[in-house]
């Protein structure tokens, strides 16, 4: 079960050099460390006190992964159970604290050549860690890996709305935050916006949603007239009430394969997606209200403080750093803006 490998690195560089992170890598210079994590998996890991949580699915034999810029639309479909796992590393020393198994069946479904059956982002906030397995579940673990409850939210049908039988994979996280998990389920039928108890996996509220799949992690952002939690669309990008999950607001219209997250500073929340006609970036002022979507999705109006139509992400979340807003498009063009302007 554990023949593949795959290499897992957090090197240390002095700043002063002139040698680039690949050469540290190749060379082994700067690098502290050097984990071997079975199977695959495209969630990030995430660092929490002394310890490195990852998340993975694996399966006998080699699991196939076609990178590159290509624009096949199939999907890769996998008979053979697997297992989905949640893993421990000390974040000192590389060296596997635990290892526990979440879940094994055959996948629900099937996944992008480019895509793994484990692409969510697990959660931690020093009490428990939250692990969204796509369509074999929403999982809830405590520090020393023991389960503490599961959810099965059925399949997470994700794909080409146009070609309903192009499964690529879910990919949006679970947010853990002040005792609750939030999840954003876009998916081919049934999609819905819930918050769940941390504690025992209770449902708080789940609110349904129309939209084609989406691929990005809701955002808890907050203002002079509450909390809220933004989610990315094509049909429907919006915000809803931390408490109840009541819709606020909502927009339409941009890129129909969302699916970078929503980013908040200064004040604003920046939304972006990309594929068809448009791939606007745009800066929605979060106490907007009631259906504000534009006349076209580079335009402004009274809760967009500013819009640029065809300057935004296909697949990458824009970041703020300072005053800037910076943004990355697939074909190698890298962009900043005046976060506030």
């Amino acid at each position: 079960f554990f023949k593949q490998k795959t290499a897992y690195e957090i090197s240390t560089r002095d700043w002063s050099s002139d040698v680039c992170s690949s050469d540290l890598v190749a060379t082994g210079k700067g690098v502290r460390w050097k984990a071997s994590i079975p199977g695959l998996g495209h969630a990030s890991p995430v660092v929490h006190g002394d310890r490195v949580y990852m998340a993975t699915a694996v399966k006998p034999g080699k699991s196939e992964l076609k990178v590159g810029i290509y624009g096949d639309i199939e999907s890769v479909e996998e008979k053979e159970p697997q297992q989905w796992r949640l893993l421990a590393l000390d974040l000192g020393t590389g060296r596997l604290a635990w290892d526990v198994l979440a879940h094994e069946s055959v996948p629900r479904v099937k996944r992008h050549t480019k895509a793994s059956h484990c692409n969510s982002t697990p959660a931690v906030d020093g009490e428990r860690i939250v692990a969204l397995m796509g369509s074999e579940g929403l999982f809830c673990f405590d520090l020393k890996g023991a389960l503490v409850w599961k959810k099965d939210l059925g399949p997470m049908d994700s794909g080409y709305f146009e070609v309903p039988s192009a499964q690529w994979g879910f990919a949006s996280s679970p947010v853990l935050r002040d005792g609750r998990v939030i999840v954003l389920c876009d998916v081919q039928k049934g999609s819905f916006l819930a918050a769940f108890d941390a504690r025992d996996g209770k449902e708080l509220w789940r609110t349904p949603r129309k939209d084609v799949p989406t691929w990005g992690t809701p955002a808890v952002v907050e203002d002079g007239a509450g909390r809220q939690v933004v989610v990315n669309g094509w049909k429907h990008s919006g915000g809803y009430a931390w408490d109840g999950g009541k819709e606020l607001w909502r927009m339409k219209g941009g890129g129909d394969i969302p699916v970078p997250t929503p980013v908040m500073a200064k004040g604003l929340v920046y939304l972006t997606s990309a594929h068809g006609k448009w791939r606007p970036m745009r800066a929605i002022r979060p106490s907007a209200r009631g259906d504000v979507t534009p006349s076209d999705p580079g335009s402004t109006n009274r809760a967009i403080a500013w819009a640029h139509g065809r300057k935004g992400n296909y697949m990458q979340t824009p970041i703020v750093v300072g005053d800037t807003l910076y943004a990355c498009f697939d074909m190698g063009i890298l962009t900043a803006f005046d976060a506030a302007t």
